[in-house]
């Protein structure tokens, strides 16, 4: 079978203890008043839980993609080796790390450090528009959700 085909088993096996959990688990501890609401709170976790479970048996199928070598621009599982594997791990222990610093560094911080070196990591070069842009959408977000969301986000480092 192919890798697709396995990650697209594993995936529906998540989806599937996600959906339990979502019809059965979720809903029990209802309190009664809620229950005749037409919205529950697991209603997003079951529309998430039966349309990943569709997605993932559409690959298990194959009827995502048709017969023969991958095209051009696709994927090749056995050519896994000759693509650059090292940005995309950079870039994964780079989204932990911002993960971790948001709370003791501050989200304007974390943010513009994380836009900057993600956008050096994937070859962006020209530090003059690069770092103006991260202030502008790392301020930009956070005034959004902040002031016209009303969401509390810590902007400045915790010892500030």
């Amino acid at each position: 079978m192919a890798l697709d085909r396995w990650i697209a088993l594993v995936f529906l096996l998540l989806c599937l203890v996600y959906g339990y959990s979502a019809f059965f688990v979720m809903d029990a501890g209802l309190p009664p008043f809620m229950r005749r609401n037409p919205v529950w709170p697991s209603t997003f976790p079951k529309v998430l839980a039966v349309c990943g479970a569709l997605v993932s048996l559409a690959v298990l199928l194959g009827f995502e993609k048709g017969a023969g070598e991958p095209k051009q621009g696709e994927i090749d599982y056995r050519r896994l080796a000759q693509y650059d594997v090292g940005r995309a791990i950079a870039l994964l222990l780079l989204m932990a790390g911002y993960a971790f610093a948001l709370r003791p560094v501050g989200f304007i911080a974390s943010t513009i450090l994380f836009l900057t070196l993600a956008a050096a990591i994937l070859g962006e070069r020209r530090m003059i528009v690069l770092i103006p842009v991260a202030v502008v959408a790392a301020v930009g977000v956070w005034y959004l959700v902040q002031e016209v969301l009303g969401i509390f986000l810590r902007p400045l480092p915790t010892f500030l």
